[in-house]
């Protein structure tokens, strides 16, 4: 039996630091990459909307006088209810935790938040105007709606069309550099470089449409969605119409008919269109690997970097592996986000309360990826001669042209073309063949003059087809 101590740690170790030390990456090693998401979707901002969303509300019913006694509020009495929005900080952050802490209810903590600065705003007589006819979720559903729509409008849409204008970038540079295809893995037809970044380009450009026309619901009706009672208060008011216009005061779309929550199909829809985006990105950042290990891209350097901490010959393609982690933890919790959010049981039940804490950690991700991928972008050049080797290296592929070109004279009425695709296969399959080879192949055949002219005068690098006009038309950065 072994006599040597354990090396595991002693329980009286120091502690790492104060309670506030990050326990996930996001919140540590990738704090800068990912903090504009903070103002949007932490559980500060989270309570900064709740407040916007009580104080608009507050106002809207003032404006809308539905019940006796309200009028329009004073232009400073607006201001100042809008400015416990605007400011809204540390200081407030913390005193609203301690009404919580009292409460034990998220909410209620933010009604009573509110009904403290009342009075001094001469509206001390309508603090029960506060959260008026609201369950939790009719300020929870548009808080939540207000803080997704501004975090993909200012920060994950930015964030992705600045990768894709990346790619796009280098789909322009590349819009002419002759490449080889490789379909199964095999040498094939070739292309070029910047029509390959362009059908990437292309198909991001897509997502970023569909997740830019996205619509944000809420709704404001009431504990099970019938408006009883509002109608139970003040029978007379279109409640209908009262909803509707302040959701779309907001700048969310009206969901008319619910049960307590907001159904969160809207949430389904983009966290799927997201996920998509993420799900091509990561197939990009999986080819570039492979180009990069192939050597058609050399990786510039970064002065005084290490690439390997015992091989000091290497550059790691480090940011689109990283890149491709996050993507695939984003689509995790994405879809889950996704599959779960669109179901509660009855009326209500409360799994969403915590699955929609997550948002900002499932974007997060993908955020932090797409920074790695503008980078990375930025850190790439094109290894042309690498290109032009592996092209002259596969003659063979000049295979699908030669047959098709007998394949047409034989249509025209040309003599001796019979066999096309037998007669390559059995010159090409299993074995390279050089320029000369293919040549005297061609000479063989008995083509007519200008067929046979147009095939020795074809190469590897220039049977590209049409490959850089589509790079150029429909490569640059759309959406």
């Amino acid at each position: 039996m072994s006599t040597q101590p354990s090396a595991s740690l002693s329980a009286d170790r120091r502690p790492l630091g104060p309670s506030g030390i990050a326990l996930a990456a996001l919140d540590g090693r990738y704090r800068a990459a990912v903090e504009p998401l903070v103002e949007h979707l932490s559980e500060a901002a989270l309570n900064r909307n709740r407040i916007h969303v009580e104080v608009e509300w507050f106002i809207h019913l003032c404006e809308k006088s539905v019940l006796p006694g309200l009028a329009p509020l004073a232009e400073e009495q607006k201001a100042g209810l809008r400015a416990i929005v605007t400011d809204f900080g540390p200081e407030e952050v913390t005193e609203l935790a301690e009404i919580e802490k009292v409460t034990v209810h998220d909410v209620k903590a933010v009604e009573y938040f509110i009904g403290r600065r009342l009075e001094a705003l001469g509206l001390g007589d309508k603090t029960a105007l506060v959260h008026f006819a609201c369950t939790s979720e009719d300020i929870n559903n548009l808080a939540y709606a207000v803080g997704v729509r501004d975090a993909v409008e200012q920060v994950w849409l930015p964030s992705a069309r600045t990768a894709v204008e990346a790619i796009s970038a280098m789909a322009a540079t590349a819009a002419d550099i002759s490449m080889l295809s490789r379909t199964h893995g095999q040498p094939a037809t070739p292309t070029t470089l910047g029509k390959e970044m362009a059908v990437f380009v292309h198909r991001l450009g897509r997502q970023v449409k569909r997740v830019a026309a996205q619509e944000y619901l809420g709704k404001i009706n009431g504990a099970t969605g019938t408006y009883a009672a509002h109608l139970a208060a003040a029978p007379e008011a279109d409640w209908q119409e009262v909803a509707r216009t302040f959701v779309e005061h907001l700048g969310l779309t009206w969901n008319p008919l619910t049960t307590q929550i907001e159904s969160h199909d809207w949430q389904a829809e983009l966290y799927a269109d997201i996920a998509r985006f993420n799900r091509i990105l990561h197939g990009f950042c999986v080819d570039v690997w492979s180009y990069i290990s192939i050597g058609y891209f050399a990786q510039v350097p970064v002065a005084g970097a290490t690439g390997s901490s015992t091989m000091p010959h290497k550059v790691n393609p480090i940011r689109f592996e990283n890149a491709e982690a996050n993507l695939e933890l984003s689509c995790a919790l994405l879809d889950s986000l996704g599959a779960t959010l669109v179901e509660s049981r009855w009326q209500r039940d409360l799994t969403d309360s915590t699955s929609q804490r997550n948002i900002g950690v499932a974007l997060g991700h993908s955020v932090l990826a797409l920074s790695n991928v503008t980078k990375g972008m930025g850190q790439l050049k094109v290894a042309e001669p690498v290109l032009a080797e592996d092209l002259d290296t596969n003659w063979e592929v000049l295979g699908e042209a030669v047959q098709t070109v007998m394949r047409a004279e034989a249509l025209g009425g040309a003599d001796g073309l019979d066999n096309p695709y037998e007669r390559l296969k059995e010159l090409t399959r299993g074995h390279r063949v050089d320029g000369a080879r293919m040549r005297e192949f061609v000479k063989g055949l008995g083509l007519p003059e200008g067929a046979e002219q147009r095939l020795l005068e074809l190469t590897p690098a220039t049977y590209v087809g049409i490959a850089a006009d589509l790079a150029k038309e429909h490569g640059p950065a759309r959406g």
